[in-house]
């Protein structure tokens, strides 16, 4: 099938690198704001073409991914939804999910349906399509938030393709994935930018860095991250987000509490109830699923309406 990918950095271009070495994909074009990345895509061979608008790229595409941050989805979608024909399933890879549903409302109006919205949990630190890599979704997650307008072919077509990348798909509504991943993803960058950025602003903050060792490294890694991108994610889920600082601010005051009383026994079970609850999640965390061979051809059926 023909799939569009615009915004081809690090979720768009392992999704494409996936594709491809999935055997499910027979072009992969590439639409963006600026012109260099895509270049780089086109010779590091992520994608097989550029497209200059969305007429041209959405011509016979099967399926389209918008990889761009949340905050840019609005005009895109705009753009692209004019030209959007019939049989051709728009995702995207958004960290938040109830401003992309709203903002999808908002502009695709009776083709809301060939909406899947989605949010692969694959990310990392590094950027940019020179970050991108085949693995990248191997065992990972995608959560998927279908709407009730989709058709069940179409959202099964946005799971096949993510499954034939070797993901575990799961299905979530927008306002509870919000919730979740404030807890587990938004509030763990905000907090890792905050302490770097508290740090590089002391006065001794070379020598801070000088002694920083793994510990540091292991807890700041996400603060690598892209700023646009976190900014974009953090302002369009504050509400849950905000939520999830106070508690958080509350159980920091716990520990001070702990710590200004020298209480040695509280903070031990507070850190070995941590511990053991860290233990039990990484100890079930499911190991990366195989590629199965009959994948491809669910997906030719899905895409195409039968099967080899």
């Amino acid at each position: 099938m023909k799939v569009v990918i615009c915004g081809v950095g690090l979720i768009g271009g392992s999704f494409a690198l996936a594709l491809k070495a999935a055997g499910v994909a027979t072009e992969i074009v590439g639409l963006g704001r600026t012109r260099a990345p895509l270049e780089e895509a086109l010779a590091l061979g992520v994608i097989d073409s550029i497209a200059d608008d969305w007429s041209d790229a959405l011509r016979d595409a099967a399926l389209v991914l918008l990889g761009m941050p949340v905050g840019q989805m609005t005009p895109v979608m705009a753009a692209l939804v004019p030209h959007l024909a019939p049989g051709t399933v728009v995702t995207d890879g958004g960290s938040t999910k109830s401003d992309v549903v709203a903002a999808a409302r908002a502009v695709f109006g009776e083709k809301i349906n060939q909406f899947v919205p989605g949010h692969p949990i694959a990310g990392a630190e590094k950027s940019g399509v020179s970050a991108a890599k085949t693995d990248l979704y191997r065992g990972k997650r995608v959560v998927l938030t279908p709407l009730p307008e989709n058709v069940p072919t179409d959202v099964a077509k946005v799971r096949a393709a993510w499954e034939a990348c070797g993901a575990v798909v799961s299905a979530l509504s927008p306002e509870t994935h919000d919730r979740v991943f404030a807890a587990v993803s938004h509030l763990p960058h905000l907090l890792a930018f905050a302490l770097v950025h508290d740090l590089a602003a002391r006065d001794n903050a070379d020598q801070l860095f000088g002694f920083a060792a793994g510990g540091f490294r292991d807890f700041t890694r996400i603060a690598s991250s892209h700023p646009e991108m976190w900014r974009d994610i953090c302002l369009a889920n504050r509400s849950a987000l905000l939520k999830e600082l106070d508690s958080y601010m509350a159980e920091l005051m716990r520990a001070r509490v702990l710590l200004a009383a020298a209480d040695a026994p509280g903070l031990e079970t507070l850190f070995a109830t941590a511990r053991d609850r860290r233990e039990a999640w990484v100890n079930a965390s499911p190991p990366s699923p195989p590629f199965r061979g009959g994948l491809i051809g669910s997906l030719h059926s899905i895409v195409t309406g039968h099967s080899e």
